[in-house]
């Protein structure tokens, strides 16, 4: 069965939202300055990598009730999204 149950559809729509949304800015950004060049595949690895991170903190979000287990899980899901990111962005390893 689905992780989201009852409400996958306000999930979703708030997972595509928040990615379009991060998504559409840096597009904007893109025509105001010289210093942010994406290319089709980097919108899609984006999209991919913004909408799994929101993904998976929905899950924990809705799955985990210990407030301690679920404010640890959100922020080893957060630094692991922005490990992958800086090493997709500069390859620090």
């Amino acid at each position: 069965m689905f992780p989201f149950g009852q409400n996958i559809k306000s999930s979703v729509t708030k997972i595509c939202s928040a990615t379009l949304c991060i998504l559409c800015a840096v597009l904007i950004i893109m025509q105001f300055t010289d210093e942010v060049k994406w290319g089709i595949a980097d919108f899609i690895i984006a999209a991919i990598l913004l909408s799994s991170i929101f993904s998976i903190l929905e899950l924990i979000r809705l799955k985990v009730k210990s407030k301690n287990h679920r404010f640890l899980l959100i922020i080893i899901s957060i630094l692991l999204f922005f490990l992958i990111w800086a090493e997709l962005a500069v390859g620090i390893f």
